[in-house]
C-alpha cells in the first residue's frame, strides 16, 4: 500500500512516527472533543500513577492530548503522547488520569525503515539528528512492505521524500547500510563518481493555433523570451509511476525545498562538460535546477549556467555547483524557449545603446518589452513547433504585445 503521511516525530532510537493523511480529520475532531471534556489545570491531589496507564496530557501549547504512562519515577512521569509518538518528563500536574477515548487506535503508526540495518546495529545520535531534521513535521510517500508480527509492533516501510528514498539517502550519508535498496539511481549521488545523467526533457506543447496562458520568466532580447506554460505561481504538479506504484509524485518545487533542506550533502560538482545538468545556487541563497554553459574563467574557475525552469542565465564559481540528483530530471523544464513572431527590429532606431550579444536591438527596446511582460498574466498563440517554437504574444488587454515597441519606434512590423 502507498499512502501520503506526516511524519510527527522521530524518537530517540530512530522510530519513526507517522500520521497518515486520510487520518487528519478525524484526528481534529477528536482534538475537539477532548478540549471541550478536559478543561483547567491536571490532577492536582496525590495519585498512585501505574506504568501503561492511559491519560491525558496538558501540553505546552496548554492543549490537551491523549497519553499513557511509560515509566514513573517519584512526582516526574514519563509519558507519550500516543497521537504524536513522542515522550516527555513531567510533573503529573499536567496530566489526568482518564478511560475516556481508550477504545479508539492512536492515530499516529510507528515505522522502521525496510531491510535498513543503522551502522552499529542501533541508530546514533547524530543519525537521529539528521532524521528528525529532515522529516519532523513534514509530509511524506510511505509503501508499505511488511506488516509486524504483533499490532503494537513497527511497520516496515519505504519512506519517499522530495521523491528520493530515505534509506537510499541515509546509506549514502554513512549512517545505515541498506540491504534490499533497488533505488539507489534515485540519489545517483557519490563523491568521486560521475553519474551519466539524463537531459532534462521539454513540457508537452500546445498544437498550432492554440491559444493558452503563458508567464514570461526572462528576457534575451524583445525577439527571444522564456515562457512558462502554467500562468499559477506554482510550478506544475506531474504524474509519475515510481518503483512500479502509481502515485502522484511531488511537485518540482516540493522537491527543490527538499534538496535545499540537504543539499550540503550532494557532491560538488567535478566534470563540467556541456548541457550538464546539475543544482546551482542563484543569489537568493537557493538551490535550483540548471545546466552548465561554457567555462567563462579558468582561474579560479567559472561556469556559465543556464537555471531550466526560469531561463536566467549565471556565472558562478564551482563551489556553487553540485551533482543534482536523478529525481528531478523526471520533472520537465518549466521554461520554454520562444520567438515572438510579428515584429523586427526597427531600422529607424537611432539609440546608440545596443544589447551586446544582439546588437539588432537597442537597450531601449529591451527595456519596453520587460515593462510590458513583467509580472503580467499574458496569452500566446502557437504557430509554429519547429524549426523554432514560434507564438504571438499578447497582454491582458489581449492586445499584441509587440505593438507598443512599433509605436515607440524601436521595432516595426514584420509580415
Amino acid at each position: 500500500k502507498v499512502f501520503q503521511a506526516v511524519v510527527s516525530c522521530v524518537g530517540g532510537d530512530g522510530t519513526i512516527y507517522i500520521i497518515p493523511k486520510s487520518y487528519e480529520n478525524a484526528l481534529s475532531k477528536l482534538m475537539t472533543e477532548i478540549q471541550s471534556t478536559f478543561k483547567g489545570l491536571g490532577l492536582l491531589m496525590p495519585y498512585c500513577w501505574k506504568k501503561g496507564e492511559p491519560c491525558v496530557i496538558r501540553g505546552s501549547d496548554t492543549m490537551w492530548y491523549r497519553g499513557k504512562v511509560v515509566e514513573v519515577n517519584g512526582s516526574i512521569l514519563q509519558v507519550q503522547y500516543i497521537d504524536r509518538g513522542y515522550t516527555e518528563s513531567i510533573l503529573q500536574c499536567h496530566m489526568y488520569p482518564t478511560t475516556y477515548y481508550t477504545g479508539i487506535p492512536p492515530f499516529c503508526i510507528p515505522c522502521q525503515l525496510y531491510k535498513t540495518s543503522p551502522v552499529g546495529n542501533f541508530w546514533q545520535q547524530d543519525a537521529v539528528d539528521c532524521l528528525q531534521e529532515l522529516l519532523t513535521n513534514k509530509e511524506v510517500e510511505i509503501h508499505v512492505e511488511e506488516l509486524p508480527d504483533n499490532p503494537w509492533g513497527k511497520l516496515s516501510i519505504s519512506l519517499y521524500f522530495g521523491g528520493m528514498s530515505l534509506s537510499s539517502f541515509m546509506a549514502q550519508q554513512k549512517y545505515c547500510i541498506a540491504e534490499d535498496c533497488q533505488d539507489t539511481r534515485m540519489l545517483g549521488l557519490s563523491a568521486g563518481h560521475i553519474p551519466v545523467l539524463p537531459s532534462y526533457t521539454l513540457p508537452p506543447l500546445p498544437v498550432p493555433g492554440d491559444t493558452f496562458p503563458v508567464r514570461v520568466t526572462h528576457l534575451v532580447s524583445p525577439k527571444e523570451v522564456y515562457i512558462c506554460l502554467d500562468d499559477s505561481e506554482n510550478l506544475t504538479k506531474q504524474s509519475a509511476t515510481e518503483r512500479g506504484a502509481s502515485s502522484d509524485a511531488e511537485s518540482l518545487d516540493e522537491a527543490l525545498k527538499w534538496c535545499n533542506k540537504i543539499v550540503k550533502s550532494f557532491p560538488l560538482l567535478t566534470s563540467f562538460e556541456k548541457e550538464l545538468p546539475c543544482l546551482a545556487e542563484y543569489l537568493d541563497g537557493l538551490w535550483y535546477r540548471a545546466k552548465l554553459l561554457s567555462v567563462t574563467q579558468f582561474a579560479p574557475v567559472h561556469i556559465l549556467v543556464q537555471f531550466v525552469d526560469y531561463g536566467t542565465y549565471l556565472v558562478a564559481p564551482i563551489n556553487r555547483l553540485r551533482q543534482i540528483p536523478y529525481c528531478l530530471l523526471k520533472y520537465p523544464v518549466q521554461a520554454v524557449r520562444v520567438l515572438l513572431a510579428g515584429f523586427k527590429p526597427s531600422s529607424d532606431d537611432k539609440n546608440t545603446k545596443r544589447i551586446p550579444y544582439s546588437p539588432e536591438w537597442s537597450l531601449k527596446a529591451l527595456r519596453v518589452m520587460e515593462d510590458c511582460v513583467e509580472g503580467k498574466r499574458l496569452s500566446a498563440s502557437m504557430l509554429t513547433l519547429s524549426p523554432e517554437v514560434t507564438v504571438s504574444l499578447y497582454g491582458d488587454d489581449q492586445n499584441l504585445i509587440h505593438l507598443k515597441l512599433v509605436e515607440m519606434g524601436l521595432a516595426e512590423l514584420d509580415e
